[in-house]
């Protein structure tokens, strides 16, 4: 029986800086479209930096793609097109819980936060609406200056083009359902 060939999955920075070179988009004209510095999208291409999901989701925006296309893994058969993809940033992880939601304007995410962290790097912002439900734990969602304080059962909606940051400020791990809308 003939062994199948094992592929790899390609990083996220790696699926960006490709699909970006051929679409002949500069790194300057992605900042303009994106609102993230230079430097910023260089460590995301390189794999140093690992994006938010908002942050996926401009810059799939600016390069004319389905976010699916940065969140999902590499498929070995059609069978496997829809598998749920949970990516690991340095404080938190997300799954899709909308794989295969190609072309359409809402995604939805399980978001677990570790305690006591936030994600690193720029407060992100991204055109359209966002909501949040905690499953568990203890949040903050900053949106631009006010501050809101959320626990197991409490929810948010707010417009994702104001620059938001969020953060667990308990001290276990909390878990959400993101909701995220895109013109």
């Amino acid at each position: 029986m003939p062994r199948k060939k094992k592929e790899t999955i390609v990083p996220i920075g790696k699926k960006i800086k490709k699909a970006r070179t051929e679409k002949k988009v500069s790194l300057d004209n992605l900042a303009n479209d994106t609102g993230f510095s230079e430097s910023y999208l260089k460590k995301i291409e390189a794999g140093t930096e690992t994006p938010a999901v908002g942050t996926l989701l401009q810059i799939s925006r600016a390069l004319k793609l389905d976010s699916s296309y940065f969140l999902r893994e590499q498929e070995t058969s059609l069978s496997s097109r829809v598998q749920e993809y949970t990516k690991r940033t340095d404080n938190y992880a997300y799954t899709t819980l909308t794989p295969g939601a190609e072309n359409k304007h809402l995604k939805a995410f399980k978001v677990s936060v570790d305690p006591q962290q936030a994600h690193k790097g720029v407060g992100y912002h991204h055109e359209g609406e966002e909501f949040v439900y905690v499953l568990q734990g203890d949040i903050e969602i900053t949106v631009g200056e006010h501050v809101n304080k959320l626990r197991q059962g409490d929810s948010l909606h707010f417009n994702s083009g104001i620059s938001h940051h969020m953060q667990n400020v308990g001290d276990t791990q909390a878990e959400l359902i993101v909701v995220i809308y895109g013109p």
